[in-house]
């Protein structure tokens, strides 16, 4: 019988999980859990890194999350989901690696980068945990010995900073531990519904995966459109149009002749509007239906984060162990 190889991947629980979260990894995750041995990561710990401050806000989002994991479809019997923090080896083995890992090569990591000047963090007021996530990051693929990580191009330095703390790890201990590849996709990147460059929880221009119908109508309704579009019959520009990003991602049958329509000024941004609203109604339709399910049983819940955290303690016992062998430092064995 052919070993599945295993996957890693997840979030960090900061708040509810939009349409963004939907195309770029969750529609992936449901596919990719028949294929292989899939890991799925909710990131306490790696929250904390902008949300210290607030720590008791963990608890509810870790339990939306994986609320929002199950409405997509996410199985729990092929999907092992748990909890970062929980994972007292994924800390140990963040030491090890930070032993091995130059200051320089996370101050110049252009994720750090950018999400430092997101943050409006300078270099005197970044913190060590902030500066030091990639290496966590690396623990946590590596603790439960994953093949491959989905991330989009932009995260493809964090995996190669985790393979070459891997290498290290290997040329100069024992190669006991795998070396993950990127498993890169064409992942569509979904814009903010009032043209910023990302959905934002703190700008409110998301539509979240656990929006209701009529919520679903007053975000798309209040979407900003083709702005050099006056009239409904002035010939639009969908290359530009936010709207028109969504009908692609949302609305694909039609997109095409939405946009046609669109460049000859047959059809306004209202009546687009209201086809983008009934496509996206109806994606979210069996998600709302099986999130009603769950959220009426909260018991379940904490069962499979309970029992998907145990089975990933199982493996992080057995890779700690070995890279202690490798170190020489499991003393009392």
């Amino acid at each position: 019988m052919m070993v599945k190889k295993r996957i890693l991947t997840g979030d960090r629980p900061t708040g509810p999980l939009h349409l963004g979260h939907y195309v770029g990894s969750l529609v992936n995750r449901v596919k990719l859990q028949h294929e292989y041995d899939e890991f799925i990561i909710i990131a306490d710990v790696q929250a904390l890194t902008t949300n210290f401050d607030h720590p008791e806000k963990l608890s509810e989002d870790v339990y939306n999350v994986c609320l929002d994991y199950l409405a997509c479809g996410i199985d729990p019997n092929l999907t092992t989901i748990f909890i970062q923090s929980h994972i007292p080896e994924i800390a140990e083995l963040t030491i090890y690696y930070s032993m091995l890992v130059p200051i320089s090569l996370l101050r110049y990591n252009p994720t750090i980068k950018t999400e430092a000047k997101q943050y409006g963090y300078d270099a005197k007021g970044m913190t060590y945990g902030f500066l030091g996530y990639p290496v966590s990051q690396a623990a946590d693929i590596t603790f439960c010995q994953a093949h491959l990580v989905p991330v989009g191009a932009d995260q493809v330095p964090h995996i190669e900073l985790t393979r070459k703390i891997v290498r290290r790890f290997n040329e100069l201990y024992r190669s006991v531990l795998i070396e993950p590849e990127a498993l890169v996709g064409d992942i569509p990147r979904l814009a903010g519904l009032d043209g910023n460059a990302k959905m934002s929880k703190s700008l409110g221009n998301c539509i979240y995966l656990s929006d209701s119908p009529e919520i679903v109508t007053k975000r798309v309704n209040m979407a900003v459109t083709d702005p050099a579009r006056i009239h409904s019959k002035d010939p639009g520009h969908p290359e530009v149009c936010n709207v028109f990003a969504y009908q692609k991602a949302f609305n694909p049958k039609f997109s095409q002749e939405l946009e046609e329509n669109c460049r000859a000024g047959k059809i306004g941004c209202v009546p687009c509007k209201k086809t983008l609203i009934a496509a996206v109604n109806e994606l979210l339709e069996p998600l709302r239906a099986r999130r009603k399910k769950y959220e009426a049983d909260k018991d379940t819940i904490n069962q499979i984060l309970i029992q998907g955290t145990k089975r990933a303690q199982e493996e992080a016992k057995k890779t700690i162990a070995l890279v202690r062998d490798a170190m020489k430092i499991n003393y009392f064995k």
